[in-house]
């Protein structure tokens, strides 16, 4: 497994400071409350059951053409 270069570190702590600076917690987004964190995790839900969705019909399209083609392969292999 390759070491992250030294830059590539000191970039990412850099960007993480201000994350640990004041502000008592607040952070980019502003106050987050109850309602903020539960539309947060009901958009995650949604984005991956979309996404699994998307790639299971994409799959089976895609399983369809493979399909397909074999026959057509088959068929003029044997000279249907």
């Amino acid at each position: 497994m390759r070491m992250l270069p030294l830059a590539t570190l000191v970039l990412w702590l850099s960007l993480a400071a201000p994350a640990l600076a004041g502000d008592n917690g607040e952070g980019v987004y502003g106050e987050t409350d109850d309602k903020v964190i539960t539309f947060f995790s009901l958009g995650l839900i949604c984005f991956f059951t979309l996404v699994v969705i998307v790639g299971s019909v994409i799959q089976g399209r895609l399983e369809k053409r493979k399909h397909e083609r074999e026959a057509l392969e088959l068929r003029r292999r044997v000279g249907w």
